[in-house]
């Protein structure tokens, strides 16, 4: 049976992607651990904050997951949210599991106390980036609605390996706020075309900034989170002079366009509108950039 990952909760892609029967919850409903702060602003809180956490296996292997929860203020990152994805990351180095997947699905740091999430997100990067020099890999899987912007967008892109769907949305600052900041001219978060072209999965895995795009389907996460277990990335000074690399080449290659549309014709897709009306099998074959 599909299973869409856009439109599960966080529980139900946990327990659809993991082996059946093999999830074990830390940190779970009865412990009723909750933001300390939201209910001092009058805002309903959640019993996990947010966030699920715990142990299981993939395919027989042993990982720790961790899913963030969209439909709770979008997903955003708080104190409590993020030290059960800091606590959870940080179990890895004593547990030592197969690789650490996060289920990805939040707006960034959570406004309400957005100092303690800003503090959380740093320690996050820090923790995963403890795990990849371990040799621990980090997968982020993205799919959810609320995509994967702010603080956990930077996340992802020190994680060692990218999976989204074609429905998928990952960037630093999302539509609402470069709008909000640089005026409708620069970005209308309106325009749907334009939003999912720029930060969605077809453009994120046609620059090279995820290593897999799947269809909307749990099923599909799964099967590509375990074969990423089998393609390790070590974090080494040559990995990240490398990356620096390529960041700067996509600069004097790509710096001037305007648009998705330049990027994906300079690439050489001869008809780069017709992009959004492949489906995702056809993109697996266009060449990404090296």
């Amino acid at each position: 049976m599909k299973y869409s990952f856009a439109e599960s909760t966080a529980r139900e892609r946990v327990e659809h992607l993991v082996d059946a029967g093999s999830f074990s919850e830390i940190l779970g409903p009865v412990e009723r651990l909750v933001s300390p702060h939201l209910a001092q602003l009058d805002t309903p809180c959640s019993f996990d904050d947010g966030i699920v956490i715990g142990r299981a296996s993939l395919q027989g292997r042993r990982v720790l997951v961790a899913a963030q929860e969209g439909g709770f203020i979008g997903g955003g990152v708080g104190e409590v949210h993020g030290a059960k994805l800091v606590g959870l990351l940080r179990l890895g180095l004593a547990d030592r599991p197969a690789a650490v997947l996060v289920l990805a699905d939040s707006g960034g740091v959570r406004l309400h106390e957005a100092n303690a999430g800003l503090i959380a997100v740093s320690e996050v990067m820090r923790a995963l980036l403890d795990l990849r020099d371990a040799g621990i890999p980090v997968l982020m899987l993205i799919g959810g609605a609320t995509g994967c912007f702010g603080g956990m967008g930077l996340v992802a892109r020190c994680a060692d390996h990218v999976v989204m769907s074609d429905v998928a949305r990952l960037s630093m600052s999302g539509p609402e706020v470069i709008e909000s900041a640089q005026g409708v001219e620069e970005f209308d978060s309106r325009d749907r075309a334009l939003v999912w072209r720029t930060t969605g999965g077809r453009h994120r895995f046609l620059s090279g900034d995820c290593d897999a795009l799947v269809e909307d389907d749990i099923a599909a996460f799964r099967e590509a989170a375990s074969a990423a277990l089998a393609a390790r990335r070590p974090l080494t000074l040559e990995t990240l002079e490398r990356e620096h690399a390529l960041l700067a080449a996509r600069l004097d290659r790509f710096g001037d366009c305007a648009d998705a549309l330049d990027i994906w014709a300079r690439l050489g897709i001869a008809d780069a509108a017709r992009v959004v009306d492949l489906d995702v099998a056809a993109l697996r074959d266009i060449a990404r950039i090296d």
